[in-house]
């Protein structure tokens, strides 16, 4: 299969583009500068010069693959209104040309008060990311074109060893600048977790065996409590844990703030996906944040 993949030179994209190519698929990666050019050659596939804004070549690099994995999302938090506007353009402009073909798009697993949330839950995002809801509901509308149309939905962290940009990477980061190990309130709050290597395994099972409509789950850990990755961050750090106010680490706080675990049993009954990768509390211990 000749698969079209946005954001092949991003974090999940560098560990989808040799799962795909080491599973005889050939693949186009969209990259929106040379360094991003330079990324997805060294791995083998080939390059299609664009961004998200650019929607006839989009449209053209969906139209001359046999499927399309959307990966790209701007991650820019002061300007996300206008990211999620792009990124709906983005969506219905590949969704036009992908008729009888697969298409598989990243989201983020959605809040069951109470409980881990599961794939039959709605897509659901507080606060300024809800637009996103809207953009994952128009792709599982898509199915309905003739689309063979699902999502992927991922958790709050995606790990391993070279992220230096996700939310755990930023806490982290927080924790050097501050010279705290940080945590908000009392720290029960449960984030779900997945190792990217596992992440990229779906996003292929999705892509070759996934039913048109179908909803999945890449989660490893359901729910890891914030408390217990401050305190390793802390142990490795060399740093005292400390609960501080939801303000104080700005829109990373209103994420913390908020208990969110997620199950994956229906995506790993559906398609036999197992996670086998560290989890997260594990990739802490092994340095690689810090």
């Amino acid at each position: 299969m000749r698969v079209f993949v946005t954001g092949a030179s991003g974090w999940i994209g560098r560990a989808l583009v040799p799962e795909l190519l080491d599973a005889g698929h050939s693949v186009v990666g969209l990259a929106r500068s040379d360094e991003a050019a330079g990324v997805v050659t060294a791995m083998g596939a080939d390059v299609l010069r664009g961004d998200l804004t650019d929607l006839g070549v989009l449209r053209t690099g969906a139209e001359n693959a046999d499927g399309a994995v959307h990966l790209a999302f701007g991650h820019d938090f002061t300007r996300i209104d206008a990211a999620i506007r792009t990124d709906a353009a983005a969506v219905d402009v590949m969704t036009s040309v992908l008729a009888g073909k697969r298409f598989v798009v990243a989201s983020g697993t959605p809040m069951a008060p109470g409980r881990p949330s599961t794939e039959r839950d709605d897509t659901v995002f507080p606060g300024p990311v809800a637009g996103r809801a809207d953009i994952a509901r128009a792709v599982l509308e898509s199915a309905d074109r003739g689309v063979r149309a699902s999502l992927v939905r991922l958790p709050r962290s995606v790990h391993g060893e070279g992220d230096a940009h996700g939310l755990i990477a930023r806490l982290v980061a927080f924790g050097r600048e501050k010279g705290i190990a940080a945590y908000v309130g009392d720290g029960t709050q449960r984030w779900p977790a997945v190792h990217v290597l596992d992440a990229a395994h779906l996003f292929r099972l999705a892509l070759e065996q996934a039913p048109a409509g179908a909803v999945l789950h890449a989660v490893g850990d359901e729910g890891v409590r914030i408390r217990d990755v401050a305190e390793v961050a802390g142990r490795r750090l060399g740093l005292p844990v400390q609960s501080v106010a939801a303000e104080e680490l700005g829109f990373l706080g209103g994420i913390l703030a908020l208990d969110q675990p997620a199950s994956s049993g229906v995506t790993q009954e559906l398609l036999g996906w197992r996670p086998t990768q560290p989890g997260l509390l594990d990739d802490l211990e092994k340095g690689y944040y810090g």
